[in-house]
């Protein structure tokens, strides 16, 4: 194996992105993603048209990749694929499909944890130049539409779970409260849209008290859903009249309790490197708070590239990466896992 040229396939389809990418010595070539529009109908994911469509765009986004990196399939040294956590019918596509590449091209197969290649999309390099990686130890805040956790990250094989939801992550949050305020799926980028032209002190949302660095999100949505139940026995319009700013007050209170603990958690374990994560690390209010705590409380911080908050391929093939300069390889025998922490 030629440690002087490593090229990594890396294959996402945890839920319903199929994505493929591919690195040379981690620095990234192409990352090609196709969506499923099929789901918005239906206002969340249906497990099972996510792994019709997984069956259906996989081959020409694993093909666009490649070509878009101006290689031959042949040059590739291993195929990095996500293993899980995510829909067992989205990922079995995935997982069968590297099967049959690897042996196909005789080369290995890595696994990756979905949640950690998360965490390391932050070495992603973009070109040669790009050093812009956090230096270990650092803490990270994953949170999307499945996770809310806080990882102390030591290594890129050592990571350990100091915070987490005791029931609902934070993006679940911001797309049921959508969805009863009658804002289309996902609702995340639509709430954070609205909530700019809001009053984030309009109105008041229950906050939890949970003890340590985990996180709660069921009062919170509880809390929203009281709100417009009794405004809207007084007015019938409040949702509609109200829309920016109970966006505003919904997103303000979501990243007060987010940054809440990462605080704690940064300063009771003395570490001033911290990035943040997954799908909600989008939203332009919670970027806003990184730069804010970054000011105040001299934090180095690292926030994604807006490609690499989503699920993608380019931190799959980055896992990939770390784990084939160690040999850290898989067999054909390995099954996809729908449940496990990082």
């Amino acid at each position: 194996m030629n440690n002087n040229n490593i090229l990594i396939l890396g294959i996402e389809s945890s839920c319903d992105d199929t994505s493929a990418a591919v690195l040379r010595n981690g620095i990234l070539l192409s990352n090609i993603t196709a969506g499923q529009k099929v789901h918005e109908a239906y206002g969340g994911v249906v497990p099972e048209l996510a792994s019709r469509a997984h069956q259906q765009n996989i081959i020409p986004v694993v093909d666009q990749a490649i070509q878009q990196a101006g290689i031959r399939k042949e040059e590739l040294s291993a195929v990095a694929f996500t293993r899980g956590p995510g829909l067992l019918g989205s990922l079995l596509v995935g997982t069968s499909f590297a099967k049959g590449f690897a042996t196909a091209l005789n080369i290995p197969m890595v696994d990756v944890n979905h949640l950690q290649a998360h965490v390391l999309a932050h070495f992603i390099q973009q070109n040669e130049g790009d050093n812009d990686q956090p230096e270990f130890p650092f803490l990270c805040l994953l949170v999307s539409g499945g996770n809310s956790q806080i990882i102390l990250v030591r290594a890129y094989n050592d990571m350990e779970v100091v915070g987490q939801t005791i029931d609902d992550a934070a993006g679940e949050a911001f797309d049921k409260c959508a969805k009863v305020m009658g804002l289309p799926y996902p609702g995340g980028p639509v709430i954070d849209r609205l909530a700019k032209d809001g009053n984030p002190q309009a109105f008041v949302l229950s906050k939890p008290h949970i003890p340590g660095y985990n996180y709660s999100f069921s009062g919170l949505k509880t809390s929203f859903l009281y709100l417009l139940r009794d405004r809207m026995k007084e007015n019938s319009n409040f949702i509609e009249e109200n829309k920016a700013d109970l966006c505003a007050c919904l997103q303000a209170t979501i990243i007060d309790i987010l940054m809440d603990k990462l605080r704690k958690a940064a300063k009771d374990l003395n570490v001033n490197e911290v990035a943040v994560a997954g799908g909600v690390s989008a939203n332009s209010g919670l970027r806003q708070a990184f730069e804010e705590h970054a000011g105040k409380l001299c934090w180095n911080i690292h926030i994604p590239p807006f490609a690499f908050t989503t699920d993608n391929a380019a931190m799959v093939a980055m896992s990939g990466y770390f784990k084939y300069l160690h040999r850290e390889f898989c067999s054909m025998e390995a099954t996809p896992f729908s449940r496990v922490m990082v």
